[in-house]
């Protein structure tokens, strides 16, 4: 990415968050009414907690370390509480709005509003707290997803493959966590497992500290483990990350294919922000299909789930992508449903299955609420 364009980026991504932020510093200090003793406090807490996730990536792009990482949980929880937090905001205002229009505030509100507003203040922390518990506690559970699927090709034995997209390896990535997805993982025993992009969260330092590709030399396949790039691989480096991926027994594909044991093919892609990186094109899949024998399988790796019609008349058996995290949270499911023409799970269109990942691991806040973490196994059978 261009200097300029970046930088003009962050300006706008910062702008945007420090007057959301101030209007949810607003609410929260008019709940507190006339109790003085308690605004500098809530002030300087909430200002602690704004710039935590900023700081946190200030010090991890120098050296990782027990500082950053603090700043990091601090911050990312923080990212997901501002979103909760914007959203209650915006409801309590429109409440208001229409209440004065129409009164329909409940009579005990105006017994004591001042007592009220405390009172909410609490129920709404309260319920966060509840709601960040919950997601953590979901994003760290993985389920498995299975799915048969028949392929209008001639071949007998079935194929196994095993999916797994947005690990997003980084500081807050726990080892153990990651030992067990391997595991559960492994015991599916596929003939293939494939990594659908954003296997690295940012940058690769914190992956190197916490030595997480030993547990990605821990994978096992028939074929081997094939991974594609993500945006997130070109947001911290595509090129250490891939070789940090390779050192540990990955192949990645970048705009390429293989034809595995003469059986099916793997086409993957470079991630499509390739070109808001380094300023060059990403191969079309009509130059990736030359050479294709479409007699026998085909599966395209391509991690953001956009411009989906171009597979219509492709020959193509499988689409296999991530990236959307079906928001990761709800309510950002609603904008991911806007944004994508298939935000998670499998469908049959454009002569082909299309399958969307809601993503193993998490960026930003460590939650999930909505939808949970996955692992999934296709079977895929000929006629």
């Amino acid at each position: 990415m261009k200097s300029s364009a970046f930088i003009i980026f962050i300006s706008i991504a910062l702008t945007i968050y420090s007057a959301a932020s101030y209007y949810i510093y607003s609410h929260g200090r008019q709940a507190l009414g006339s109790i003085q003793a308690l605004k500098l406090p809530y002030t300087i807490l909430f200002v602690f907690f704004s710039l935590s996730y900023i700081i946190a990536r200030f010090l991890e792009g120098y050296h990782p370390s027990p500082v950053s990482k603090f700043f990091l949980i601090i911050g990312s929880f923080w990212l997901a509480i501002f979103v909760y937090l914007f959203f209650t905001c915006v409801v309590i205002d429109i409440i208001r709005t229409v209440n004065h229009f129409v009164t329909i505030y409940p009579s005990f509100v105006f017994l004591n509003y001042e007592k009220f507003k405390l009172v909410l203040l609490a129920v709404i922390l309260a319920g966060l707290t509840g709601v960040m518990t919950y997601g953590f506690i979901n994003a760290q559970h993985s389920v498995i997803n299975e799915y048969e699927l028949k392929f209008d090709k001639n071949f007998t034995e079935p194929i196994s493959a095993v999916v797994v997209s947005d690990i997003h390896l980084g500081a807050l990535s726990c080892g153990k966590w990651f030992d067990e997805q391997v595991e559960k993982i492994n015991s599916l025993n596929p003939d293939i497992i494939i990594l659908a992009g954003d296997v690295i969260d940012e940058d690769v330092k914190p992956v190197l500290e916490q030595n997480l590709g030993e547990h990605l030399l821990n994978l096992k396949s028939k074929y081997g483990v094939y991974a594609i790039t993500g945006n997130h691989e070109y947001i911290g480096g595509v090129e250490p990350a891939v070789k940090y991926l390779t050192d540990h027994g990955i192949k990645v594909l970048r705009d390429t294919s293989v034809l595995i044991d003469n059986r099916f093919y793997l086409i993957g892609r470079e991630d499509k922000d390739k070109t808001r990186f380094t300023g060059k094109e990403r191969k079309s899949l009509d130059e990736l299909m030359q050479g294709i024998d479409t007699d026998k399988p085909v599966i395209v790796l391509n991690h953001q789930p956009t411009n989906l019609p171009e597979l219509e008349g492709k020959k193509i058996d499988l689409s296999v992508s991530g990236h959307t995290h079906h928001g990761q949270f709800w309510p950002n499911s609603i904008i991911t449903n806007l944004m994508y023409e298939v935000s998670r799970g499998l469908v049959n269109k454009y002569g082909t299955w299309i399958f969307v990942s809601t993503g193993l691991g998490t960026w930003g806040p460590p939650i999930r609420v909505g939808n949970k973490p996955e692992i999934v196994k296709f079977v895929m059978r000929g006629k």
